[in-house]
């Protein structure tokens, strides 16, 4: 399939995509990753933000890559022009925590720059190449996030 026809397929609705979330998130806890990691090449966390309008903690799974010590995660949305509910979080509160191969870490988060993006977009897209085609269904540019350790 060539990519323009990719890109006219209809994007997966925002419930659609948050129902993928929850289901993959509750496979994820129900084998303690074991299952879930083994799917596809692109690895992916669990994060949790606290919630801008009910201060609840909200988990999500995400796509990321390793850059350093840090974590670089893609608030794409499946290329849908609003924002992930987690990246609005984040902005509102740059607190966050991750669990990583069983490893929970407590992180501070920023968006990166347009420059930084250049750099780093092209490794996303090879990690996993979706995301170029979301990019392309989307009028908003997607942000990337940087997670960093908390010390």
């Amino acid at each position: 399939m060539e990519v323009d026809s990719i890109i006219e397929m209809k994007r997966l609705k925002p419930r659609t995509i948050r129902l993928m979330g929850r289901l993959h998130a509750w496979l994820w806890r129900l084998t303690g990753g074991r299952f879930v990691d083994g799917i596809g090449a692109a690895p992916f966390i669990l994060l949790t933000t606290k919630g801008r309008k009910t201060g609840r903690s909200r988990t999500t799974p995400v796509l990321y890559l390793e850059d350093g010590g840090d974590l670089i995660v893609v608030a794409s949305f499946g290329g849908n022009d609003m924002q992930p509910a987690w990246y609005l979080n984040l902005r509102d509160c740059p607190e966050a925590e991750v669990v990583i191969r069983d490893e929970r870490r407590r992180m501070t988060s920023r968006k990166l720059s347009s420059d930084e993006k250049k750099i780093l977009w092209p490794r996303l897209v090879k990690l996993y190449p979706q995301f170029e085609i979301d990019q392309q269904r989307t009028s908003r540019e997607i942000a990337l996030v940087r997670l960093t350790a908390k010390i």
